[in-house]
């Protein structure tokens, strides 16, 4: 295949993913707004800013996992699935208690970033004692 085809925008399917969630964000910015150019504006920002996050986290979500398989873990290993297994549970805790959608995804993303660094550096630890031990 030639340079020139390779780098020819084409779609993916990870745009139709992007495009929805786009879309989905705007449309929930825009619910019971008027059709007006201002709210129409600012429903597009919340489109887009709703993208945004969406594309850090997942993309956050795809970096922790890579890394951890390249340095030769496997994806059923306990301490990969531990944060996501907390921060499910935090999650759906935080819902269970407020019933918003929002504050339990922010309630899952933060304490999977916490229980991640916590995972990492006892991990490391582990892994240097065990070491030092030889």
């Amino acid at each position: 295949m030639s340079l020139q085809r390779r780098l020819r925008p084409t779609p993916r399917p990870w745009h139709a993913v992007m495009l929805a969630v786009f879309l989905a964000g705007t449309a929930w910015s825009l619910r019971g707004r008027p059709l007006e150019p201002l709210p129409v504006l600012t429903a597009v920002l919340g489109g887009l800013f709703g993208l945004v996050v969406f594309q850090f986290t997942v993309g956050n979500l795809w970096a922790y996992a890579v890394e951890y398989y390249n340095a030769g873990g496997s994806w059923t290993d306990p301490p990969f699935v531990a944060p996501f297994a907390v921060a499910f549970a935090a999650g759906a805790g935080t819902y269970v208690f407020l019933a918003d959608v929002a504050a339990a995804a922010w309630a899952a993303f933060w304490t999977f970033i916490v229980a991640a660094g916590v995972v990492a550096v006892v991990v490391n630890a582990a892994a240097g004692y065990r070491e030092a031990g030889d």
